[in-house]
């Protein structure tokens, strides 16, 4: 007779090679088998974004929806008030990119420089500040987005606050610009 809360599963007295072999067989049989042609659409999709599969697959399962927008920083679009165009590589991939291009711009840069001096981007709106809270955070990063589901927007930065960002915006995902753009 088992003991109360006993799962009626194999014993995990066998051994480390038992258990992995149980854990690994347990992880197949929970993953599902995606056709072919589902994979295939699906690695044309990362590609169109300027996405690695790895990265797309993973937001896609995490949120179940697919990639809409983008949201970059102007820390990640390497733009200042100094130099308000973004290098040309970084342009460059935006075109390419089937998808909304939005940016937040850090103060002392202004929105609307960031916006004239790269028609690449769809929009740009001010960024939350180095010590906003949470709320003020949430609401910066939410009228960034408009009516664009939050779920559905990876948030490119290019500082570790600005992953604070994607927290407060319950946005899909956070990017390093090394990783998107590198």
């Amino acid at each position: 007779m088992a003991e109360i809360g006993h799962n009626r599963g194999p014993s995990l007295e066998g051994g480390l090679s038992w258990r992995r072999h149980c854990w690994s067989a347990a992880r197949e049989q929970l993953l599902p088998v995606l056709p072919i042609e589902v994979v295939r659409l699906r690695v044309k999709r990362a590609q169109a974004l300027g996405l690695d599969y790895k990265t797309y697959a993973g937001v896609r399962a995490a949120t179940g929806h697919d990639v809409v927008a983008f949201l970059f920083s102007s820390n990640a679009l390497r733009v200042s008030v100094l130099r308000p165009a973004m290098p040309v590589e970084r342009e460059v991939k935006l075109v390419a990119v089937q998808a909304g291009r939005l940016a937040l711009a850090v103060a002392p840069l202004t929105s609307g420089l960031l916006e004239a001096a790269n028609p690449v981007l769809d929009g740009a709106w001010p960024a939350p500040y180095a010590l906003a809270g949470f709320g003020e955070m949430r609401d910066k990063v939410r009228a960034a987005l408009g009516k664009v589901p939050s779920d559905q927007v990876i948030l490119v930065g290019d500082l570790g606050l600005e992953r604070d960002w994607c927290a407060a915006g319950r946005l899909a995902a956070y990017l390093p610009a090394e990783r998107y753009f590198g």
